[in-house]
């Protein structure tokens, strides 16, 4: 029982550590180079917003769409045929790498009055790059995960989630999996929150240095790669073993 405690906790603070990641960087890139840097739905909402009201012209939440979709394409194919254990542990590593690069060039070429200047966007890029490569991730190497970028998405399962367990009319076995999934979503859900704010208080008081925060979280979740498919082994049918 002990082991199997052990095993489920590590399994809660991977997701929880991702989201926290995504949730600081979108909040720093906000308030810093005003794109979203994992929400992309909301730099459509922008580049609408400003093509509506005649003030289109930032070029970050134009470049951050096809710089996501391509990043994600790049590395998707490069991992795609990896076996799922060595994949997750690559992407995670070019996660911390690419946030590591955002930290360095954003506290060494900002702040950024200008944030349609050349190097802003670049560092912009950076953040973006990073939380494609997240999401691929989650997609490649974390079967059975929630979305660690995606709230709305995660709210929405997390709702249909607690009514079913409310009605509880399902099996054991079922409930038993519903259950942990409701866990997982909402470990997500609160670790974006966490980030989020986190990120928002730390980019006040000290700036780019903010972006410290989710390197330190990327880091620290590439050694809670190693362990997910061990927990997975342990704690239920939503993360097969590494192949």
């Amino acid at each position: 029982m002990k082991t199997f405690d052990i095993t489920k906790s590590l399994r809660l603070l991977l997701p929880a550590f991702l989201s926290m990641t995504a949730g600081a960087v979108d909040g720093i890139g906000f308030l810093t180079l005003g794109v979203f840097t994992a929400h992309i739905t909301g730099n459509l909402v922008v580049l609408a917003a400003h093509y509506v009201t005649g003030g289109f012209g930032e070029i970050g939440p134009i470049l951050s769409v096809p710089v996501f979709m391509v990043v994600l394409g790049v590395v998707t194919l490069a991992c795609v045929a990896k076996p799922t254990h060595a994949a997750r542990r690559l992407l995670l590593v070019l996660q911390a790498l690419l946030l590591t690069a955002f930290l360095g060039f954003g506290v060494g070429w900002g702040p950024f009055p200008d944030t349609d200047s050349p190097i802003a966007v670049f560092v912009g890029m950076l953040g973006v790059a990073a939380m494609a490569v997240q999401n691929a991730v989650v997609r490649l190497a974390l079967h059975g995960s929630p979305s660690t970028a995606v709230m709305t998405t995660n709210t929405a399962q997390f709702a249909v989630d607690v009514a079913t367990l409310i009605r509880g009319r399902e099996q054991a076995t079922d409930i038993s999996q519903v259950r942990h999934r409701a866990h997982l979503t909402l470990v997500s859900i609160l670790g974006f929150v966490v980030g989020l704010v986190l990120g928002a208080i730390l980019q006040i008081h000290i700036g780019l240095w903010s972006i410290a925060f989710p390197v330190l979280l990327a880091v620290l979740s590439i050694p809670l790669g190693e362990t997910w498919g061990y927990a997975g082994q342990h704690s239920g049918a939503f993360i097969p073993s590494p192949r």
